[in-house]
């Protein structure tokens, strides 16, 4: 189980674990043909990306005659947890109230006018000229 904000992939491995999450297990070339729908990605890159989730312990590499076949040892809603520690801990001193306040914030203020969002903005511009 993740613990850390480090343990959090990087945006080209979370795109090879989103595939094996949908395969629920896969070679390198059913991984490449899934990301290769939003990246496309030589299969040598997508090899050495596995590879290095293995020697993380974030899949599990079997040999299946002559290809090796990789599944997932962490759930998506495992990485999802700690994603979101991460996010909290860094952007909201760890307040899940300060998220929710935040996001609450926001949703009031996309539903404003463009004209109230734009007063909006010249005001907190005149006090951050102020300062």
């Amino acid at each position: 189980m993740p613990k850390t904000a480090r343990d959090v992939p990087p945006p080209l491995e979370l795109l090879c674990l989103k595939a094996l999450w949908t395969l629920g297990q896969g070679n390198v070339r059913e991984v490449q043909r899934i990301v290769s729908e939003s990246r496309p990605l030589a299969y040598t890159t997508i090899m050495t990306v596995l590879d290095r989730l293995v020697r993380k312990g974030k899949l599990a590499r079997s040999k299946s005659g002559r290809a090796f076949v990789y599944a997932p040892q962490q759930s998506r809603d495992a990485i999802r947890r700690v994603a979101l520690r991460s996010l909290l801990d860094e952007f909201f001193d760890g307040s899940e109230e300060n998220l929710i306040r935040f996001l609450q914030s926001s949703g009031e203020r996309s539903t404003a006018s463009p004209s109230t969002a734009v007063e909006t903005y010249e005001e907190s511009a005149i006090d951050t000229i102020l300062l």
